[in-house]
């Protein structure tokens, strides 16, 4: 059993990749969407302070364009990390879905650190015990954070009456699984003294390629295995929202590119005709 638990991670982490690039690809060979070119769009810099747009100027689609990739990148950053849009249109949403969202960040910083705690035992590497001790604050942190929020998304779901109709049994299914995992991963931190050890020797000894590199303490190998397939899963679900994202901010959303004789719209268009 201990020999199944880097094989159970490697193989979710070989469908994670595979099925995030697989989506990927199909989305993007999809038939041209219809782009919704609502202003302001962030990439067109000073001027979407007011809605403006380069559609002010004559002639404007003979002119180069030079879209604002900062402003762009803040927009995308506010949106990604704080939720901006739902705590402006949705705040009793928000405060449930915040927590739950920034926790799974700190906890991907945590398996981060994890890894870079693994690449360094590796190369025989001494690191101050303190930095092990921010990992393990860290996902204590961030998986308490996201539990209490997916609590908090669970209960909205099931008793709010404007989120019923919107709520489906994959949705509830998800949320449980991943509180449930995140849970049971907290309890096994506790179990092992909230030593970084045994995550830090795992790490390594995956990259090592040993099939024996199995946690001494059942509950943590249990809960390695439940990480490693919620890995796995979540590119398969809806929940891939995480880099489907990208597809409605730049393809459909701030999409401005003009429609001109001969350029890719228009063949994008009689392709779809």
């Amino acid at each position: 059993m201990e020999s199944m638990i880097p094989l159970v991670t490697y193989a979710s982490v070989a469908v994670f990749v595979v099925a995030v690039i697989a989506r990927f690809l199909r989305i993007k060979k999809l038939p041209m969407n219809v782009r919704w070119e609502l202003y302001p769009v962030p990439h067109e810099g000073e001027r979407s302070e007011h809605g403006g747009s380069r559609a002010e100027e004559t002639d404007w689609w003979e002119k180069e364009h030079t879209p604002d990739k900062a402003r762009e990148l803040k927009h995308m950053l506010q949106e990604m990390v704080f939720i901006k849009a739902l705590r402006e249109h949705n705040p009793k949403l928000w405060r449930f879905s915040f927590p739950f969202h920034f926790g799974l960040y700190m906890t991907a910083g945590f398996a981060a650190l994890i890894v870079l705690l693994g690449v360094l035992d590796i190369a025989g590497v001494a690191l101050p015990s303190a930095v092990g001790s921010l990992a393990i604050a860290l996902g204590v942190s961030g998986m308490g954070l996201s539990a209490l929020g997916g609590l908090g998304l669970l209960w909205m779901r099931i008793t709010d009456e404007d989120m019923k109709p919107y709520t489906t049994t994959a949705h509830i299914f998800n949320l449980v699984v991943i509180v449930c995992t995140l849970g049971i991963f907290l309890y096994g931190m506790y179990v092992s003294a909230w030593d970084v050890a045994p995550y830090t020797a795992y790490a390594a000894g995956l990259m090592r390629g040993d099939l024996a590199a199995a946690p001494a303490e059942p509950l943590v190998g249990y809960s390695i295995i439940l990480a490693s397939v919620l890995l796995a899963y979540i590119p398969l679900t809806h929940m891939s929202h995480f880099f489907v994202k990208w597809f409605t901010w730049h393809q459909i959303r701030w999409d401005d590119e003009p429609n001109v004789r001969g350029g890719n719209i228009e063949k994008m268009i009689e392709k779809a005709l």
